[in-house]
């Protein structure tokens, strides 16, 4: 919009000034009038140019600090997922992420089929049967490997952190699930760029955008691990982990 205005100001301008220069002053002034003009018309040209490059470096900037900031949540979300399988839910601490990831494993497990003799009443018979055997453990580390887990909970070009919550959905009746969200303000990743282009941002729908006012991964309402983000920040070689 305030594009728009800036366009139409300045042809407003310049042929205004055109119309007197032509029409109205004296043959003496006209020369003078006619640097005047040049100037203004390079002042508004300029101003033309401004007002469509800035949402262009907004965009372009603001691409590469949601890209920093979603690859921390991405870690985020690895972690939280397993974390659960091992601790069976989620925790809203990342002190305990950390110290999981540092410390705890995996277990390694097989499973086979294998025949068992039942008695049932007088019949002898053989039955067969899937058994889950641990055969060794890795540790959770190992999968982390080259991942600032460390420093996954900071929000990348600024002094905040993100905002980790967990709780539990209803899935199915009289079952309970598990959940997490970790989230943070496109104000405060977006903070000393034009505000004007932050408020739009925070009301974006979505589409080639980050919906809403929020970076986030996780859902408190749903069972759901993917983040707000569109694909093109995952990347050809990122997986959807559900």
């Amino acid at each position: 919009m305030i594009s728009i205005l800036i366009i139409i100001v300045s042809i407003l301008a310049v042929g205004g000034l055109a119309y007197l220069i032509v029409n109205k002053l004296p043959a003496k002034l006209k020369p003078v009038l006619s640097i005047v003009l040049w100037i203004v018309i390079g002042f508004f040209g300029y101003q033309i140019y401004m007002s469509i490059m800035a949402p262009i470096k907004f965009n372009k900037k603001k691409k590469e600090r949601y890209a920093l900031v979603i690859e921390n949540l991405k870690t985020i979300r690895d972690a939280e997922l397993a974390y659960a399988s091992v601790n069976r839910s989620f925790t809203n601490k990342f002190s305990d992420l950390v110290n999981f990831i540092e410390k705890d494993s995996f277990a390694i497990t097989e499973v086979k089929n294998i025949v068992v003799t039942e008695q049932r009443g007088r019949i002898t018979i053989d039955v067969e049967k899937r058994v889950v055997d641990t055969v060794g453990f890795e540790m959770v580390k190992t999968q982390f490997e080259g991942r600032n887990y460390k420093e996954m909970m900071n929000v990348p070009g600024t002094d905040a952190q993100f905002e980790l919550k967990t709780g539990s959905v209803e899935k199915v009746q009289g079952v309970k699930a598990s959940v997490f969200e970790a989230k943070v303000d496109k104000a405060v990743v977006l903070e000393g760029m034009n505000k004007d282009f932050i408020r739009q941002e925070k009301e974006a729908l979505g589409g080639i955008n980050v919906p809403g006012e929020y970076i986030a991964v996780g859902s408190l309402e749903d069972v759901n691990s993917n983040g707000n983000w569109p694909p093109f920040y995952d990347g050809p070689k990122e997986e959807s982990k559900d």
